[in-house]
């Protein structure tokens, strides 16, 4: 990832979106760019015009957490937006390539499967920073089970959402779906701008998806924490479920879910009908391997 290049429109697009109303300046007259200007955006953060027209040229070499923190002021960012610049800040001051992690992909390790497998109630999947599944309980595998069509391997969320057109019926807030993945993606890659499996990931969509590329080129980042899922599944149909995501530690960039629905509601009934279904499922498979077998 072209770390100049990124902090050059991260900054330019977030300038764009303050008006001088909303930064409490006079407003008014003709002005050839949308939102700030950078004099202006100089002037609120208390830094000299030649200095911020550096910054905003992707120059980032240098600069102090002071100074960060008076941009993420001025251009009015938020948690996330303000991580990412830092993070930006972070990688152009590297003079090289942050450490690799040692080769071979991470394994996933007994006791968390066993963790995943002990909770029954609720679908728990973990991703890592590319969207790939590299771990779920049972009825996390039900719940997404037309994004386990995926031939890529591990299946991948992302490709999913933006390459397989199942999953426009799959995610009734496709489009919402879709500026969230990408809002996550660009604060994973400005974390991580070394991470050749991401970048891969990220090339591939961009390439393929229109409507990837547009959103990257909006260069908006979020968190992805909580909230509401809204899932149309083929066996069961609507459900609205909250979600809950929790990083883990001990294998930096994985993150789990996990999948509740209010007491009483009909997802809650769909929930549990979509568990009668995947346990249903999980005890034929054995049966249907053993027909399988070549007759003595």
């Amino acid at each position: 990832m072209d770390t100049r290049s990124e902090v050059r429109e991260f900054l330019r697009r977030r300038r764009a979106k303050v008006t001088p109303e909303q930064a409490g300046m006079p407003g008014g007259g003709r002005r050839r760019v949308p939102g700030l200007r950078r004099e202006e955006v100089a002037l609120l953060a208390n830094v000299s015009v030649d200095y911020y027209a550096r910054l905003e040229r992707g120059d980032l070499s240098g600069v102090s957490e002071e100074i960060l923190d008076a941009l993420a002021r001025t251009l009015q960012l938020d948690e996330a937006e303000t991580a990412h610049l830092f993070h930006l800040a972070r990688a152009a001051q590297r003079q090289l390539p942050s450490r690799r992690r040692p080769p071979g992909k991470p394994q996933v390790r007994a006791s968390l499967q066993r963790l995943l497998d002990a909770v029954t109630e609720a679908p728990a999947w973990v991703r890592n920073e590319r969207m790939d599944f590299v771990a779920m309980n049972a009825l996390g595998r039900a719940l997404y089970a037309p994004a386990m069509q995926d031939a890529g391997s591990p299946p991948n969320n992302a490709r999913f959402l933006f390459l397989d057109p199942a999953a426009r019926e799959f995610y009734p807030d496709w489009r919402k779906n879709m500026d969230d993945v990408v809002a996550t993606l660009r604060g994973y890659a400005g974390r991580n701008p070394h991470n050749k499996d991401l970048t891969d990931l990220i090339g591939e969509l961009v390439t393929r998806s229109e409507d990837f590329r547009a959103r990257w080129a909006a260069h908006d980042v979020r968190f992805h924490r909580t909230g509401l899922k809204r899932i149309h599944h083929p066996v069961v149909g609507d459900l609205e479920l909250d979600y809950e995501a929790f990083e883990l530690p001990s294998n930096p960039g994985w993150t789990m879910f996990a999948y509740t629905a209010a007491p009483g509601s009909a997802s809650g009934e769909r929930l549990r009908l979509l568990a009668s279904w995947a346990a249903t499922n999980a005890a034929e498979a054995p049966t249907q391997a053993a027909s399988d077998l070549p007759a003595d």
